[in-house]
Formats: C-alpha cells, sequence, structure tokens
C-alpha cells in the first residue's frame, strides 16, 4: 500500500510537468503562426495587366463573333422574307381565281333570275312529279358539291329540306335557287381569301422590314471589322520638279 501511494505522488507531479511543458510549447507556436501568417501563405504573382494589343485582340474578336452572328440573323430573316412574300403571292393569285369563280356564279344567277320572272311550265301536281323534282334537286346539288360550289353544309341543308330548300318547286326554280347559293357561297369565299391575302401582305411586310433591319447590322458589322486605312499622300512634285528639269534639259555642247 505504501509503495502504490509512493509512486503515485512520485509519478503525478511528472506527467504534470511534461503535459505543462507540451502546453507551453503548443501555445507558443500557435502564437508565432498568427504573428506572422504571410510566412505560410503562399506567393500568389499578381495577375499580369492586359496591353493594349491583347485589349484589341479581344474586341477583334467580340466584334468578328458580333458580326458572324448578325450576318446568321440576316441571312435567316432574308430567307423568310422570301417564304413570306411567295406565301402573299399565292395568297393575291388565290384571291384571284375566287374573284373569276364570283364573277361567274354572278353572271349564271343574273341569267337565272330574268328567267325566274316568266311563269312556271304547268305540270301535273302528283306524287311522281314530286318525287322526280326531289331527285331533279338533289342530283343538281351534288353536281354542284362535286363540282367545288356548294359547301357540305348547303349540300346538307338541300337534303334536309331547310333554309329554304324545297323539293316541291318546279326544276326552274330549283335552278334559281341554287345558282343564287352558288354566288353566295363564292362571294364568302372571296372575302375570306381577301382577308388571307391582306394578313399574308401584312406578314411580308414584317418580315421584309426585318430583314432589311438585319442586313443594314449585318453590313455595319462587317464595316467595323475593316481595319481603317489612312490614305498615302503621294509624293510632294518638288521632288519630282529637278528630275523632269533634267530630262528636258537640252544637252551641253563641249
Amino acid at each position: 500500500m505504501e509503495t502504490v501511494l509512493y509512486q503515485f505522488l512520485t509519478e503525478v507531479p511528472q506527467a504534470a510537468a511534461i503535459w505543462s511543458a507540451l502546453f507551453l510549447l503548443a501555445l507558443t507556436v500557435l502564437t508565432v503562426l498568427v504573428a506572422r501568417p504571410e510566412r505560410d501563405r503562399p506567393a500568389v504573382d499578381p495577375a499580369p495587366t492586359p496591353t493594349a494589343r491583347e485589349l484589341a485582340a479581344v474586341e477583334a474578336a467580340d466584334l468578328r463573333r458580333y458580326a458572324e452572328e448578325v450576318a446568321v440573323a440576316a441571312a435567316g430573316a432574308a430567307q423568310t422574307a422570301r417564304r413570306r412574300r411567295a406565301d402573299w403571292l399565292a395568297a393575291q393569285e388565290a384571291t384571284e381565281r375566287a374573284w373569276v369563280g364570283y364573277d361567274e356564279a354572278e353572271r349564271a344567277a343574273r341569267r337565272f333570275a330574268g328567267a325566274g320572272a316568266l311563269p312556271s311550265p304547268r305540270t301535273p301536281r302528283t306524287p311522281t312529279e314530286y318525287a322526280a323534282r326531289e331527285r331533279y334537286l338533289h342530283r343538281a346539288a351534288m353536281a354542284a358539291h362535286w363540282r367545288g360550289d356548294l359547301s357540305m353544309r348547303q349540300l346538307t341543308d338541300v337534303f334536309a329540306h331547310r333554309n329554304g330548300w324545297d323539293p316541291r318547286r318546279h326544276p326552274v326554280e330549283q335552278e334559281a335557287l341554287l345558282s343564287r347559293a352558288i354566288r353566295d357561297g363564292k362571294l364568302l369565299a372571296h372575302r375570306a381569301a381577301a382577308e388571307r391575302e391582306q394578313a399574308a401582305w401584312r406578314s411580308a411586310e414584317v418580315a421584309a422590314e426585318a430583314a432589311r433591319a438585319l442586313a443594314e447590322e449585318a453590313y455595319a458589322a462587317a464595316a467595323r471589322l475593316r481595319p481603317v486605312r489612312v490614305p498615302i499622300r503621294p509624293a510632294t512634285t518638288t521632288a519630282a520638279r529637278p528630275a523632269t528639269a533634267a530630262r528636258w534639259r537640252p544637252a551641253r555642247v563641249g
């Protein structure tokens, strides 16, 4: 028991002294590092200042890139403008065809309008006659539909016997009604074609204006890439005068 107590009393002070010495050493090293941190920092070289030639090269590269992008955009805008113009010309032709169709239908309707002033022929009003009139109306309406003169909606009205289509009318009256229906349909088709032409014209104008603006910008960007050429002044004539004088001076006689 005494031996153990003796070892404890002798070894504890030694350990405390060792730990105290280590703590003081660590504190000293930490103080030195905090006081002189630049010694442990790696040396960083300052960024080199770009020269005027390097800055000019970077600016030229930016201008070249911008000029290329604007040139591509101008080419795309020009292609779009050509396509929109082609669409407008096609719409214009469609409008002219629609007008020709309406004009023909109008002339046919006028002819039937003159015939409608005459009294209808007297025919026996029997079920057979009415069935024949209905078949005539249906055949005439189908023929007009296959020609493109009657829409599907108008043909449906004919077969449904609505909107004024009465199969009991005389074939002359049916032809007059059919001609007027064709004329009205052609008129609506012409108006729709004219509206499409106007829309196509406006779209073509907008596309052409955008193409012109981009073309001007592309030309200006390309012009900024060209180096500024200083005109070389011709040599003064004072230096050439002695040679001219010597050329035309008569030879001396010895």
